[in-house]
């Protein structure tokens, strides 16, 4: 489904993902229809504008949020036209999966339209490279990131974009073990010792962006 109040940009995504064999089965104009769509017959997926009517301020963030808690399998990839760290960090804290935050700007690039779809869809999280940059790129006091190596530090920013350890091998040519030998030390160094590696994955997102 596609929550949008621009006609033309909600069509012009709906065409683009069925063409890549997606099946858009619902396109609507604001946060309430959205809900009440995903109420009667719930989606694999919905993607949703951050702002839509009637303040376009925050509708689609808030729809997120009520779709995490009455259907959390319905993964949540919301679009903003500008960078918003903050919107981005809220969707994280609430404890989300199956969720994500994506620049309008990436919808050009359908590789990685329809792969953010498909991560948030299987319950991964997804943040914009930019929105990571702009966050990692404040000045912060001292924090348990000191404590990572340069390599470890690298392994986490693109932790951070939602990505699994075999993207991180692509991304930055490392074998399978090493990289999992690095997450196990970002871990270990951020004082994540138990719990699923789903769930410290994303507490190591979230001390990584919070800085």
């Amino acid at each position: 489904m596609i929550a949008d109040d621009a006609v033309l940009f909600r069509e012009g995504v709906a065409r683009v993902l069925t063409e890549a064999g997606f099946e858009v089965v619902a396109q609507v104009g604001d946060a309430a229809s959205l809900l009440d769509r995903v109420r009667d017959d719930p989606p694999d997926a919905v993607v949703v504008d951050i702002r839509m009517p009637p303040t376009h301020s925050t509708e689609g963030l808030d729809a997120a949020r009520t779709l995490r808690e009455h259907h959390p399998s319905v993964g949540v990839l919301v679009l903003s036209a500008h960078v918003e760290p903050h919107y981005a960090l809220q969707l994280i804290e609430s404890g989300a999966q199956g969720a994500g935050y994506l620049l309008k700007e990436r919808v050009a690039d359908l590789a990685e339209l329809t792969d953010a779809i498909r991560r948030v869809a299987a319950g991964g999280l997804v943040i914009d490279p930019s929105v990571v940059a702009q966050l990692v790129g404040r000045k912060r006091t001292r924090s348990p990131l000191d404590d990572l190596s340069e390599r470890e530090r690298d392994v986490l920013k693109v932790m951070a974009e939602g990505r699994s350890n075999q993207a991180i091998c692509q991304r930055l040519y490392l074998s399978q073990k090493t990289v999992e030998a690095y997450v196990r030390s970002v871990f270990t160094k951020l004082g994540l010792h138990q719990g699923a590696d789903d769930n410290r994955r994303v507490l190591a997102v979230l001390t990584y962006l919070r800085g």
